[in-house]
């Protein structure tokens, strides 16, 4: 299986997402993806760890994708070696009362990564540009000023709310927050295999919902507004990775090599130097625990 290159997946020009593959490594061996996914994990583990003592870094990572695509597990196995006080999953469902009266990127901030810590959003404030697109009538719960009707929701509207994530993704980063996000990029014909094996794989039932047979008559919608939301907010402080899909397994391995190699650029990630004068004194101390009960 060749190597992982980011550069591969990152958008840093205008994409077509129709263009995109879904799966580019379809004969690639079970036993090798997970292999591969093993040793990568413990790698990512132990940045973690540095990350921790260095204490000035965190690392956002935001997963979307349509319904089926993997997020859920993808998020279990990729972050499976962690200590669990160093990795927290937010998943973003509708605005709750409180957060209804505050503007849509509140909630966000309430829950950005600590200095030491990994923060993975399960969705993200990119619904705000992608799911409110398909149904526009959500933005009246906002109670917007000037906004009386859907058909105030003008396309300027849309280009304001994108720079709007833009300015917040600057924001966080030069603050000392590692944003990267990922499209997990995966075909409809694999979200209807899914699907039915939500049908019928008894242990699945529960999973499977009316409402995602709805969404998923939009999907050329959707695909529509995810292409646009990616092209207009790629940047080189908060780049988009696009990730094959239809392989979870693979696409996994993807995920987690990229977040590991994207690390290894912030060569200031160190562990701390000792105290000098703890370390001038170093066998005293040594010594008093030694003749300690």
């Amino acid at each position: 299986m060749k190597s992982i290159k980011p550069d591969d997946f990152k958008v840093i020009g205008k994409i077509e997402l129709f263009k995109i593959p879904t799966n580019l490594f379809s004969k690639a061996d079970d036993d090798d993806k997970e292999e591969k996914l093993e040793k990568v994990q413990g790698k990512l583990s132990e940045i973690q760890d540095v990350m921790y003592s260095h204490n000035r870094y965190g690392v956002l990572v935001c997963l979307q994708g349509m319904d089926t695509s993997g997020k859920d597990s993808l998020i279990r196995e990729v972050f499976k070696e962690f200590n669990s006080r160093g990795v927290v999953v937010h998943s973003f469902k509708t605005p709750n009362s409180s957060e209804i009266e505050h503007d849509y990127l509140w909630r966000h901030y309430l829950v950005l990564p600590e200095k030491g810590k990994f923060t993975v959003f399960n969705r993200s404030h990119y619904e705000n540009v992608l799911v409110t697109r398909v149904h526009p009538e959500y933005i009246m719960n906002e109670n917007l000023p000037g906004i009386e009707t859907v058909h105030d929701i003008t396309r300027q509207f849309w280009e304001n709310r994108m720079q709007q994530i833009n300015n917040f993704e600057k924001h966080i980063t030069q603050n000392g927050t590692i944003m990267l996000k990922f499209f997990l990029h995966m075909s409809k014909e694999e979200q209807r295999q899914r699907l039915l094996r939500r049908l019928e794989e008894k242990k699945h039932n529960w999973k499977f919902s009316i409402g995602d047979l709805k969404e998923r008559d939009r999907w050329d919608d959707y695909m529509q507004y995810y292409e646009e939301a990616i092209n207009k907010t790629s940047t080189d402080y908060a780049p988009w990775y696009v990730i094959p899909a239809d392989d979870k397994e693979m696409a996994r391995y993807i995920v987690a090599q990229i977040i590991w190699e994207e690390m290894q650029k912030h060569t200031d990630i160190k562990v701390p130097e000792m105290d000098e004068k703890i370390r001038e004194n170093i066998e005293m101390y040594k010594d008093m625990l030694k003749k300690q009960d």
